[in-house]
C-alpha cells in the first residue's frame, strides 16, 4: 500500500462558498418559519380566548351574570350561590406568556391578549387579539 500524497482538505475558497450557500438558504427560509410561528401563537391565543369564553358562558348559566374578574372563574365567587366548582383548572395565559385583560360592562365583556409586542394596539402579528377576533 502506497500512501496517498495527492489528497488534500478542503481549500477555504470552497467553505466560503458552502458557508455562502448556507447563509442564502437561511435568509429565504427564515422569514417563513418565523412567520408561521408567529400565526401559531395567534392561533393558540384564539383558543384559550375561546375556553375562557366558554367557561365565561358557564359561570353566567350558572349565576345569572359574569364575573367582575377573571378569578371568578377558578375561585368560590360568594355572589354566585350556584358556584360549585372551578370553571377553570387555572387560568390559561396567551401564546406570549403574558395573562388576559378582562373587562366588563353590564352583560358585555371583552377579553384581550396584547399581541407579540405586549403594547395596545399593534399592526400584522403585534395586533391585539380579543373575544371578538374568534367569533
Amino acid at each position: 500500500m502506497t500512501p496517498l500524497r495527492n489528497s488534500r482538505g478542503m481549500t477555504l475558497v470552497e467553505i466560503l462558498i458552502v458557508l455562502a450557500i448556507i447563509g442564502a438558504l437561511m435568509a429565504v427560509l427564515l422569514p417563513q418559519v418565523t412567520s408561521r410561528l408567529d400565526r401559531a401563537r395567534q392561533q393558540e391565543t384564539k383558543i384559550s380566548i375561546g375556553q375562557i369564553v366558554n367557561a365565561l358562558n358557564l359561570y353566567y348559566t350558572d349565576c345569572g351574570k359574569y364575573p367582575t374578574s377573571l378569578e371568578g372563574l377558578i375561585k368560590a365567587d360568594p355572589e354566585c350561590s350556584n358556584w360549585a366548582e372551578p370553571y377553570l383548572k387555572n387560568m390559561p395565559k396567551d401564546a406570549w406568556k403574558r395573562e388576559f385583560s378582562y373587562e366588563i360592562e353590564g352583560n358585555n365583556y371583552i377579553i384581550k391578549s396584547l399581541g407579540s409586542d405586549g403594547r395596545e394596539g399593534g399592526d400584522g402579528y403585534a395586533k391585539d387579539i380579543t373575544n371578538e377576533d374568534i367569533n
